[in-house]
């Protein structure tokens, strides 16, 4: 296993090296403090992240209450999907809960890549599409449990 394998995790760690190695050919290295928010919801989905250490709390906005905790995000994690689709804005909100080292990804570039190689292309967009489905399912399940008729959140 790769360095850059034991950093993902999922699909994108089951990627062959060629494809890891084109992937990570595009990568800059980041870090983003304990607080700071990494994207806003609505924002312009530009970029996107594979977390190396720390903790992301993904957010979503509930009109008239906090921002709902959607999902905690660790090691090996890809942070944002939104760079995939037009009209590509963040569905939710991303915030460091610990300090953050991560490889970040420039969405054009990657994009590019995928069309110029789609032997790589089509891996990699089924390894991304798993993690959007687990991400609405995890997002689902919680707003359930905080919003629901039994949950902890809104009482009606």
């Amino acid at each position: 296993m790769t360095t850059q394998q034991m950093t993902m995790t999922g699909r994108l760690a089951a990627l062959p090296d060629e494809h890891l190695d084109r992937l990570m050919a595009l990568a800059r290295e980041v870090d983003f403090p304990a607080g700071r928010r990494i994207f806003e919801e609505k924002g312009r989905a530009d970029r996107f992240w594979i977390l190396r250490d720390g903790e992301v709390a993904l957010e979503m906005h509930v009109p008239g209450c906090p921002a709902a905790a959607v999902e905690k995000l660790g090691q090996g994690s890809l942070l944002g999907w939104s760079w995939l689709f037009p009209p590509r804005h963040w569905h939710m909100s991303a915030r460091a809960l610990t300090g953050v080292r991560a490889f970040e990804f420039d969405a054009a570039a990657v994009r590019q890549l995928c069309e110029d190689h789609p032997e790589f292309g089509y891996p990699f967009l089924l390894a991304c599409a798993e993690v959007i489905g687990h991400r609405l399912e995890d997002a689902r399940t919680r707003l359930l449990d905080l919003y629901g008729p039994y949950g902890g959140g809104l009482r009606r």
